[in-house]
């Protein structure tokens, strides 16, 4: 088996430089533990002279109480705004008179939702031979339609009931029977 060692000065080269960045990254580790190091190392307020806030080591594991205490003694004193919506407050009038005692008109009551659309298709005609099932023309704008009770039509409209003067139409999508008068035209 064959190690890519055929040049031996590059596989030595390598080698050097592989041992010097271990040696280097292992000092850079070593020296932020140092005191005086050139890595990151913590000042204590001791130290700190003078400094506005002193440097803190993220990964130093003391307990800073005199910072725990110093949050725990925040007090929020906000002016009742909601922080989840933008903009300035709105402040909402409250009423000078007791709603409840005045004689007004009632609020409106709601309409009721309105109903499901009308079917669209109109129904012209009707074939039929004898000994096959009654057959039936319906039409929706410039498309025309032939089906037996039963079938689908236009993968939404089921023909429920064929009559002679009319026929139930059942629109699939919203759950609404029609009965479709015969037209001429």
């Amino acid at each position: 088996m064959k190690l890519g060692t055929d040049n031996k000065l590059e596989t030595w080269a390598a080698i050097i430089l592989g041992i010097g960045a271990v040696l280097s990254v292992g000092y850079l580790l070593t020296s932020s533990n140092r005191p005086g190091g050139s890595g990151r190392a913590t000042t204590s307020p001791a130290q700190n002279t003078g400094a506005a806030h002193p440097v803190i080591n993220p990964l130093d594991p003391t307990i800073r109480l005199d910072l725990l205490e110093s949050a725990q003694n925040v007090k929020y004193e906000g002016k009742g705004r909601n922080i989840f919506r933008a903009g300035a407050p709105v402040d909402i009038p409250q009423p000078s008179h007791n709603v409840l005692t005045d004689k007004q008109t009632p609020p409106p009551v709601p309409q009721p939702p309105p109903g499901p659309p009308p079917i669209n298709l109109k129904f012209f005609g009707v074939a039929s031979r004898t000994g096959e099932a009654q057959r039936i023309f319906l039409s929706e704008g410039e498309s025309i339609f032939v089906a037996r009770e039963g079938d689908i039509v236009n993968s939404r409209y089921k023909v429920v009931k064929i009559n002679p003067q009319s026929v139930e139409i059942e629109d699939l999508l919203n759950n609404n029977r029609q009965s479709i008068p015969l037209t001429q035209g």
